[in-house]
């Protein structure tokens, strides 16, 4: 693929949705997906509690195949239904339901993207504002962000009723602050997405304001939105690892 497309030679690069992901993923050494509201957040909620989670496209029958044969639970379609399983897409919700070893999360946003991009041959880290600087931490002491290996952070964004992609601010945010918490030569778009992030001067009242964040807070959700404004709180670094999230252990050093 061109170079003017994968953002090369840039040692950290931004592009939104699963196209960007798949476009990126094969020149990236590191793909950052970011959705706050909510799969990258809950995936951090989740992992904190010990929990393997298994990012899959969509909630549907072969899901539950797929639950079944990693010994998993498969989170119910809709956080608003609890009696098809206490663990759902709800970061709320998974702090207040049973512990379980492994979850399959579905999502047609961040969890597809997350299934899709494993199969780029990079790491694969979910972030959101919680572990954004933990993130960027582990990326940089790991020597990431060099042009030789490039970091991607990919904001998962929305989907209109016709399944096209809705950029949102919760994301751009979001992935603004992992880039902030990066080191390296960042690419045209992975600025403007940092100036983004450095120029809102209260992040969480923006995201709660937003439009995607006033939508959770009509269905009754506001919890949600709580823990996903949540900025700096989790020392905890999901990473795709067998197919399921879980927590990076200490960075590995960098190649001298």
């Amino acid at each position: 693929m061109a170079d003017w497309v994968t953002q090369a030679p840039y040692g950290v690069r931004f592009e939104w949705g699963l196209a960007g992901a798949m476009a990126l993923g094969p020149s990236s050494s590191c793909l950052v997906v970011v959705d706050v509201l909510s799969f990258t957040t809950s995936v951090s909620v989740a992992v904190e509690a010990g929990t393997r989670v298994y990012p899959y496209a969509w909630q549907d029958r072969s899901a539950a195949d797929f639950a079944r044969r990693h010994r998993a639970e498969l989170a119910a379609h809709d956080r608003e239904d609890a009696t098809a399983a206490p663990w759902s897409l709800s970061p709320a919700g998974l702090r207040r339901a049973p512990f379980t070893e492994r979850l399959v999360l579905p999502s047609p946003n961040g969890s597809s993207i997350c299934a899709a991009a494993a199969a780029s041959g990079a790491t694969v880290i979910a972030a959101c504002l919680r572990n954004a600087g933990a993130v960027g931490s582990y990326l940089t002491e790991s020597g990431h962000g060099k042009p030789d290996r490039p970091v991607t952070v990919i904001a998962a964004g929305e989907r209109w009723p016709d399944g096209g992609l809705r950029p949102s601010l919760e994301d751009l945010l979001g992935a603004g602050a992992v880039i902030s918490a990066l080191s390296g030569m960042l690419s045209p778009e992975a600025r403007a997405a940092r100036a983004c992030f450095a120029g809102i001067p209260d992040t969480a009242a923006a995201i709660t304001a937003c439009a995607s964040g006033q939508e959770l807070i009509a269905r009754g959700f506001a919890d949600d939105v709580a823990i996903a404004v949540e900025t700096a709180t989790s020392p905890i670094v999901p990473v795709l690892t067998s197919g399921a999230f879980a927590a990076a252990p200490a960075a590995p050093a960098a190649p001298a």
